[in-house]
């Protein structure tokens, strides 16, 4: 038996509160191509109506709608945008960069970049962390959300290789998925993802945050990542600074759930 196999056995009580602290970890997300400003507001006024007092840690959205929506949100919830070049991170470099540049310049607080898992898989991994390290320099005062893409790397070693690139290249959270491909977050990837978090924890006393998304949509799959977060990085890890869980149905179904708690 594995260290995940003992992880997912070990009992969860999940209560109403867990229940109100999975929502605080939320990213909301709005990344559709029929994205406009109506949908923008209608996804603002639904974020700003919490639930029970909690809000999401933040609202992730096209980079396009950064500055609306930084413009219109409760300011206790962050900003994050998408870009270069996302989901398949396939561009002219130059074109990724300025493209960063631009993004810097408005006043959201974090943005989610994906590698290029072409040159990845080809072994360029000079490539992707010097891309990283670039970005990271024309983002001097905003998170860096670093996706990896873990359902195209597929393997242990891959997802810990990839892993390894980003956080020693500068990323301030490292992600599963960008959402957009059939396999999205799975236990196995968020388990080798945060052993390569608690490494680099050890060796450094930096700690690196940790986002699954893609394919999180009730209070089960959020309940695992619960515990594997719990079970390898400890109650540390546990808050919207270090772990965030990328998702849209997520939010509302996690709300139906402490309803149904409360009534029954």
């Amino acid at each position: 038996m594995t260290k995940l196999d003992n992880i997912l056995k070990q009992e969860l009580e999940v209560s109403s509160d867990l229940i109100l602290r999975l929502i605080s970890f939320i990213d909301l997300t709005s990344l559709n191509h029929t994205d406009n400003t109506n949908v923008m507001v209608r996804f603002i006024e639904h974020a700003n109506l919490g639930y029970n007092n909690y809000f999401p840690a933040a609202v992730c959205v096209f980079s396009n709608f950064g500055d609306f929506v930084k413009k219109n949100i409760n300011p206790s919830i962050n900003v994050a945008v998408v870009s270069t070049c996302f989901p398949s991170g396939q561009s002219i470099q130059k074109a990724k960069f300025l493209e960063i540049e631009c993004v810097n310049e408005t006043k959201v607080d974090e943005v989610d970049i994906v590698i290029n898992r072409g040159e990845f898989l080809g072994g360029n991994f000079s490539f992707v962390a010097n891309e990283i390290k670039e970005i990271k320099k024309r983002l001097p005062h905003k998170q860096l959300k670093v996706i990896l893409e873990t359902g195209e790397l597929i393997s242990e070693h891959n997802i810990r290789k990839a892993s390894q690139i980003a956080i020693e290249s500068g990323a301030d959270f490292i992600k599963t998925s960008t959402g957009k491909i059939s396999i999205g977050s799975t236990p196995e990837a968020v388990y080798f993802m945060c052993d390569e978090i608690l490494k680099h924890y050890k060796q450094t006393g930096i700690k690196i945050g940790i986002k699954p998304a893609g394919g999180i949509r009730d209070l089960k799959d959020a309940t695992i990542i619960y515990k594997i977060v719990k079970g390898v990085l400890g109650e540390e890890w546990l808050n919207s600074k270090l772990l965030r869980i990328g998702a849209s149905s997520l939010y509302d179904n996690l709300i139906t759930e402490h309803k149904t708690r409360l009534d029954s």
